[in-house]
């Protein structure tokens, strides 16, 4: 789904390059582009300047300055993710007509079709195919089904600005919340197209759910809860520092099971919401989910969402169609981290 709120368009790129700028840490990939193959050359994970408030233009600018040089790319285009919290998708019905006039009439009547004004954002829209087996259209004017992104100006204004301190363009920004979608087709194919799945991405503040079926987005959400809940809950719980909290509870969380289990249950009932919303709504069972984040590289945690959701759930790795060419410690540490670009590496496929 390609979905940028800022595109200069152009041919193809040879170079991809996408910085996911998290609360917490920022998490980045650069691809290469073989014919209809992508190599992962280099990925970098990074703390963000600041947390829990929007880093100046110049703070951002030195923050993406820096993540460029642990790349070592010389690519001086990228890619940048807006966050779930920064950006909104929803489905719409729109009438037919080009992307173009789509976001012109949603900039001014944003109301009429997203149940929601969106003063001084900028859209974009992607023309969804007809549902197999959908009524035919009413007489009238013809309409089509639209996936809709949209961001406040200023925030991308700002990236702009911050990409060109760095010596950068940001010529592609897009909502990180189409990231896990687009990765898991790419990684996972035959499950995309054949069965109706959910993809949950834990976040630092906030964590997400998509549901697919066949291939479908028909869910989308944000949910206010992420890692940062379980981690300052244990932190408190034990006395100790959140620094040692994180460690636990990603590399040891058999040591702190009664602790960390009732943390979790909170995320698992949001998330079992959003579940039975779809499935009484469309009248379909959800019948795995896959789970990506920071938080999803402990094992323990994925398992625990299993027994509160009461369906099958597994950690998935983004990154398996690509083709590795990084250097041999990255080479070492990419399946244990993997979940945690999965954002950043969805994102590059909307902006390849």
């Amino acid at each position: 789904m390609a979905l940028p709120f800022l595109s200069r368009g152009g041919k193809m790129r040879d170079q991809i390059v996408v910085v996911d700028l998290g609360t917490r840490t920022t998490k980045a990939v650069y691809l290469q582009r073989r014919g209809d193959d992508y190599t992962l050359a280099r990925y970098a994970i990074l703390d963000a300047p600041v947390v829990d408030k929007t880093p100046s233009p110049d703070l951002l600018g030195e923050h993406l300055k820096k993540v460029s040089e642990s790349l070592e790319v010389k690519a001086k285009r990228i890619g940048l993710a807006v966050g779930a919290n920064d950006s909104v998708l929803r489905t719409a019905e729109l009438p037919l007509m080009s992307a173009q006039d789509m976001r012109l009439m949603l900039k001014f009547t944003s109301k009429n079709y997203l149940q929601q004004d969106f003063p001084d954002h900028v859209f974009d829209c992607h023309i969804l195919p007809p549902r197999q087996g959908a009524a035919e259209p009413a007489k009238g004017t013809p309409r089509c089904r639209v996936l809709v992104g949209a961001a406040r100006k200023q925030l991308l204004s700002d990236w702009q600005a911050a990409a060109k301190i760095a010596g950068l363009t940001a010529d592609q920004i897009a909502p990180g919340l189409i990231g896990p979608v687009n990765a898991f087709e790419r990684a996972h194919p035959d499950i995309f197209l054949k069965e109706i799945v959910a993809l949950v991405d834990i976040g630092f503040k906030s964590s997400t759910i998509n549901v697919l079926a066949a291939g479908e987005l028909m869910l989308s959400r944000v949910l206010p809860f992420g890692g940062d809940k379980l981690t300052s809950g244990l932190a408190d719980a034990m006395g100790i520092s959140y620094a040692e909290a994180e460690g636990i509870k990603v590399g040891m969380p058999q040591e702190v099971e009664s602790t960390l289990q009732p943390l979790i249950v909170p995320l698992g009932r949001e998330l079992r919401a959003s579940i039975d919303f779809f499935e009484h709504q469309q009248d379909k069972v959800v019948g795995q989910i896959f789970v990506s984040g920071g938080s999803a590289r402990s094992e323990f945690i994925v398992q625990n969402l299993q027994t509160e959701l009461m369906v099958p759930c597994k950690r998935w790795n983004p990154v398996t169609f690509l083709n590795p060419t990084l250097p041999p410690q990255q080479m070492g540490e990419v399946e244990q981290i993997a979940p945690q670009l999965t954002v950043a590496v969805g994102v590059a496929m909307a902006v390849a």
